[in-house]
């Protein structure tokens, strides 16, 4: 026992040395004082407007104008054989009133978001928060600043090459002719002359005009051509609804779906047109707010 002594005595001290060398716990680094948050200023909110997103995507979508430039590539790639077929008509059989085949050919275009674009005017409403209204409409039509839509262009400057008349039958006032046809000319559409242009004013003796409906229009273009193809954003560019409801549109168009992209050329629209008061049965007079609530109830969720 006392020859164990000194090695006992050693692996204490061993072990004091060791607990004296262990180190001390490390101090935390000093915490950096926070930046400054910095709030970016106060974005007064922009008010609600059912036509944001169709204007936006009018002017900002690619897939818009491809839409349009095929279109239009689809009836210049039929025209010459519409050209040469006899009995090839595009007139809905209530306007065709005579015989056709020896008459001269023409394509009949309607012109607002058909061959120029208004967004600009739409825009407009969004930023002020307003509605549709005659007087900026007209002041807007008087800046003569619609450009042609993609396609418009090229397709009516070829048919003109292939003696074929362009018409524009269109639901502007009377006294926006002049300035119509200006612009018209200005993006390089082709007008003939006056007769070319059949405006809101435009009269056809023994037809009894409904509201803005172009049918005694399109008899008046009967009476002197054979129609090719016609070109719209809504279907009153095409046929006569007289009954605008979804049932009544859809009766309308029933006889000449076969039609479509044959002989009629139809354009999307989502900012404006009939079918939209389709959804609140027509009451314009109606508050916003209840024509909105139409429209949402008017959708399908399945």
């Amino acid at each position: 026992m006392v020859k164990s002594l000194p090695v006992l005595m050693g692996t204490l001290l061993v072990l004091c040395g060791c607990a004296s060398q262990a180190p001390h716990p490390s101090t935390p680094a000093p915490v950096a004082a926070s930046a400054a948050v910095v709030h970016p200023a106060a974005v007064p909110p922009v008010p609600a407007d059912d036509n944001l997103n169709a204007v936006a995507w009018t002017q900002t979508a690619l897939e818009h104008d491809l839409v349009y430039e095929e279109t239009y590539r689809s009836a210049q790639l039929q025209l010459l054989a519409a050209l040469r077929d006899k009995s090839w008509d595009a007139l809905p059989h209530e306007d065709r009133t005579g015989s056709y085949k020896n008459l001269k050919p023409a394509v009949i275009l309607d012109i607002d978001e058909t061959v120029l674009d208004n967004s600009p005017y739409q825009a407009r409403l969004i930023q002020h928060g307003g509605e549709y209204n005659e007087a900026d409409w007209a002041a807007w039509c008087k800046e003569e600043r619609a450009r042609a839509m993609p396609g418009a262009v090229a397709f009516t400057q070829f048919a003109a090459k292939h003696g074929v008349a362009v018409i524009y039958i269109s639901n502007r006032a009377q006294d926006l002719d002049a300035v119509t046809i200006d612009n018209l000319r200005k993006v390089g559409l082709p007008v003939s002359g006056p007769d070319a242009f059949l405006g809101l004013g435009t009269i056809l003796r023994g037809c009894d005009q409904v509201g803005t409906e172009k049918s005694c229009r399109r008899q008046r273009v009967g009476q002197h051509y054979r129609v090719l193809m016609q070109f719209g954003d809504q279907l009153g560019d095409f046929v006569a609804i007289l009954n605008n409801s979804d049932a009544g549109r859809a009766q309308a168009m029933a006889p000449y779906t076969a039609w479509i992209g044959r002989r009629w050329f139809v354009f999307p629209n989502p900012t404006y047109g009939s079918w939209e008061p389709a959804l609140f049965n027509n009451a314009w007079g109606a508050p916003r707010d209840q024509r909105r609530q139409q429209k949402v109830q008017a959708l399908h969720t399945d």
